[in-house]
Order: C-alpha cells, then sequence, then structure tokens
C-alpha cells in the first residue's frame, strides 16, 4: 500500500488554499501513484476569529472542499483522506476529517473528540472549543482490505481512543494535525512513535507547517511515517512538501506475532 502525505501551510484564504491543495495532489498522483493521500488539519482554512472559522465551514455535502476531494478522489482513482475542515451540523460546528474513495464517494467522516484549550506560559492561548462541538464516534475505514482509523491532532495526547481504533481492527491510523511549534518540537515525533508502537501500526501523522493567522501562530510540520515498531519511514522537513512511503503490510503481523501486547490487555 503506496500513501502520499501532502504537508502545507494554509491561511485564512480558502479558495487559495484549495487551489494549493489540489496542486499538490495531483502533483503526489503524478510522481508516485499512490493508494492514499493525507492532508493536514484545516487545511481548507486556518485562521483566528469564531466568525472568520464559522464562515469557512461547510454543511456537507455541499461546499467547495468537499466537491473538489471528491472530484479529485474520483478523476485520479484514489483514496483522499482530506485532512480536516470545519462541519455545519444543523447549530454545531466540528473539525471533520471526509474520506473519499476512488469513485469519489464518502467513505468516512470523523469528528475531532478530544479539543483544544489551552494556555501556553508565556506564549499563546488556543479555545477550539469557542468555536468547535466535540464529536463522538470512533471512526474507521478501508483501502482495499486496509482498515484505516481516524483521529485528529490534539487527539495524539489521548492513547484510550488509540487503543479503540486498534481493537477496531485497524492496521493503519492517520493523523491530520496542525501541531504547534512550541509543543511539536518536543512533543510530536515522541507521541506519534509513542502511538505507533502501542497500536502496532503504520502512523501517518500529516500537520500544516510554518506561520498563520498574519504570523501570531506557527506550525512544527516535520509529517511522518512511522512503522509498527516505531521507526520513522519518511518524513517532511520545516517548509511545505509531501513525502511518500510504501506500507509493508506482512511487517504489521510480523510485529504483532513477536509482541502480542493485544492479547495481553488487563484494563480496560
Amino acid at each position: 500500500m503506496k500513501v502520499s502525505l501532502i504537508q502545507m501551510n494554509s491561511q485564512n484564504d480558502k479558495a487559495g488554499n484549495l487551489k494549493a491543495a489540489a496542486a499538490m495532489i495531483e502533483k503526489a498522483v503524478k510522481d508516485e501513484a499512490p493508494d492514499l493521500i493525507v492532508l493536514p488539519e484545516y487545511y481548507a482554512f486556518l485562521g483566528e476569529g469564531r466568525e472568520n472559522i464559522h464562515a469557512s465551514a461547510e454543511s456537507f455535502p455541499d461546499g467547495e472542499a468537499y466537491r473538489l476531494m471528491s472530484d479529485l478522489a474520483a478523476r485520479h482513482k484514489v483514496t483522499i483522506h482530506a485532512g480536516s475542515v470545519v462541519e455545519r451540523h444543523g447549530n454545531n460546528h466540528y473539525n471533520t476529517t471526509v474520506v473519499f474513495g476512488p469513485t469519489g464517494k464518502e467513505i468516512a467522516r470523523y469528528r475531532k473528540i478530544h479539543l483544544f484549550d489551552v494556555d501556553i506560559p508565556g506564549g499563546t492561548s488556543y479555545r477550539e472549543s469557542d468555536t468547535i462541538s466535540r464529536g463522538e464516534d470512533v471512526v474507521t475505514y478501508k483501502v482495499g482490505d486496509v482498515t484505516v482509523g481516524c483521529a485528529i491532532c490534539y487527539d495524539i495526547r489521548f492513547p484510550e481512543l488509540f487503543r479503540k481504533l486498534r481493537d477496531a481492527g485497524s492496521d493503519v491510523i492517520v493523523l491530520p494535525a496542525a501541531f504547534t511549534l512550541m509543543t511539536g518540537k518536543d512533543h510530536w515525533e515522541t507521541l506519534a512513535r509513542a502511538r505507533a508502537i502501542e497500536t502496532q501500526t503504520y502512523f501517518l501523522a500529516v500537520g500544516q507547517v510554518q506561520s498563520n493567522s498574519g504570523g501570531k501562530k506557527w506550525c512544527w510540520g516535520h509529517s511522518m511515517v512511522i512503522d509498527p515498531w516505531g521507526h520513522i519511514v519518511a518524513q517532511c522537513t520545516d517548509r511545505v512538501s509531501a513525502t511518500a512511503a510504501r506500507l509493508e503490510l506482512d511487517y504489521i503481523e510480523h510485529v504483532r506475532r513477536n509482541v502480542p501486547v493485544a492479547q495481553h490487555h488487563v484494563l480496560s
């Protein structure tokens, strides 16, 4: 199974972000011919202000981002794990991943469960819950015979979600993110490798990079593919870029057979 990770520097210009995402997807298809393409969190709009964030929202299946990703998936016969966008549903707004299969049809929808409400000492305050409602469902989907689990950014700090994804049969887990520079430099790689090791899955962590919100906020980037033993097998640096890797599915079973932790759980 071949995967391509698209690392972006999205801004508060939705049309410009979608144009950039489409161009990077087209290049990934041409260069790598992947089975699965992954975009970062908030790829269609990354900016500040409750009104601005809500204005970028889409009511599925309407909306520019939804239609664009559906069309690209169908045109290239590829699965697109479309990072996340703001979904409007009734009176609520969610940070939502939509996954489109090779026919362009929606095959999964995950609403972020853990919302990022943090005051960084000497740094910036982030209050995702001021604009976003909390999701509830654990979500997986299929790429061929491979089961893929969904998570978003701050979810990475809550291993119980990843235990549930592993118990649901996940072979691969995908985490789109806009991880902050301050926490990313110390925690991004450590947390991502830990989640891969404990779930014994391929872990695809796909981030935003560089500055947004007029230079007031910065993202860490360093999108990576991590194997079930915790080794980084592909990685972007600190600029807009893409990386790709071939997932050796037999290796998942090899790791799980040698260290059968899923059979040894005591606490539920």
